[in-house]
């Protein structure tokens, strides 16, 4: 039980946490979901700050190693490594029994289902469990079930709670974009860079998802999308530089896409590319209704390869609780076919038609998460749109 003492809120208390109803809800709905594939109990898996699953449940975000072990009518048993780390996850997650996982954290586990019965019965995982946790388990169980899947199709569509976190994301993320728009000049290297948007967040709570950056020469482009890892490269005048940006609060990080000139005017080449994003971003945003099908968000986009242009990075992707569905390349970059699904009021999806060159020498970057409501989209982000002059 919350304590009587916390209040729920985004902005309240020393740790921000949900409602005792939001974690019902979920509670009530992983039940719902495990039920369905003929289970009573599930292990939930995170690693690394990896395994959106964990503080899901739990309120814990994961840092080096959680398993939580999840019953219906019980009381959860949250695993926590290092041994450190455990006094910090208690005062966090505190409706979980929080103890330190051990030397091997799956044995643990065994341990507690064997005491709660589920020795002989189907296991319900969900989550990047490695491989010999999963052959230690199905000693014990009657079948190791996947339900990392499962769990996704639960985070598509966010409750009323959800969306006032992702809010604060969604501005701790616009302080980045705004912060370096404000102080990307000749002479910063790309490490400056990821400086300058951390400092814009970190104090206000936020935390790094990504950032990164594509800096190449308008003149004589070398780069298409932006790099995850930044380098030693300083910014030059007559540089564009292309960035993905995105602030968690707590795991509910916005995210931006936008494109700099620095200090000097757009080439011809840039103008176009951009202006062929831009028509892309809004006839795609513009479909983003309840009913919608996923086909339909593709289509909305033949634009750039009518300009004679294509993409490399997704077109469209769900996010906030994992890298969600629908998961689109625009219709020259087609990795995947297009999964038949139409959107629902709730969902929360990131436009970002990173339009470049057949060679992909050069490219652009626009787009941000937008929330697609039963009236049609609504933008979460207020950081401006469009090809910007800086520096």
């Amino acid at each position: 039980m919350i304590p009587a003492t916390a209040v729920a809120g985004p902005r309240a208390g020393q740790y921000p946490r949900f409602s005792e109803a939001e974690i019902e809800h979920r509670r009530a709905a992983l039940a719902r979901a495990m039920s369905a594939r003929g289970t009573e109990h599930a292990i939930l898996y995170g690693a690394n700050r990896f395994g959106s699953a964990v503080p899901w449940l739990t309120r814990w975000p994961v840092t080096r190693e959680a398993l939580c072990v999840f019953t219906p009518g019980e009381r959860d048993l949250l695993l926590v490594d290092f041994y450190n780390h455990v006094p910090n996850a208690a005062r966090i997650a505190t409706e979980a029994d929080v103890r330190w996982a051990g030397s091997a954290a799956i044995e643990t586990a065994i341990s507690e289902l064997r005491r709660r019965g589920a020795a002989g019965s189907p296991v319900a995982v969900i989550g990047p469990l490695p491989h010999a946790a999963h052959l230690a388990l199905g000693d014990v169980a009657r079948g190791v079930i996947e339900m990392s899947a499962d769990y996704l199709r639960l985070r598509l569509v966010k409750s009323a709670e959800e969306i006032e976190w992702l809010r604060v994301g969604c501005e701790l993320t616009d302080r980045a974009t705004d912060a370096l728009a404000a102080a990307l000049r000749p002479g910063l290297t790309e490490h400056e860079l990821a400086d300058i948007c951390e400092r814009a967040y970190t104090a206000a709570g936020g935390r790094t998802h990504i950032h990164y950056f594509g800096v190449t020469p308008m003149a004589e482009p070398r780069i298409g999308v932006p790099a995850q890892w930044t380098s030693g490269r300083r910014v030059e005048a007559g540089d564009a530089v292309s960035c993905e940006i995105s602030a968690s609060f707590w795991d509910y990080p916005g995210q931006v896409l936008r494109t700099f000139v620095v200090a000097g005017e757009p080439t011809q080449r840039y103008v176009d590319l951009h202006e062929v994003a831009d028509a892309a971003f809004d006839a795609i945003v513009d479909r983003l209704r309840p009913g919608t099908a996923a086909a339909e968000l593709v289509a909305a986009s033949q634009v750039i390869e009518e300009a004679g242009y294509t993409t490399r990075d997704d077109l469209v992707h769900g996010f906030v609780g994992g890298y969600l569905p629908p998961v689109l390349g625009s219709r020259s970059r087609q990795l995947e076919p297009i999964p038949d699904l139409a959107l629902e009021a709730g969902m929360t999806l990131v436009v970002q038609p990173n339009v470049v060159t057949r060679d992909e020498s050069s490219g652009v970057q626009t787009g941000e998460l937008v929330l697609v409501t039963e009236f049609g989209p609504k933008r979460l982000h207020q950081v401006a749109r469009g090809l910007r002059r800086v520096g």
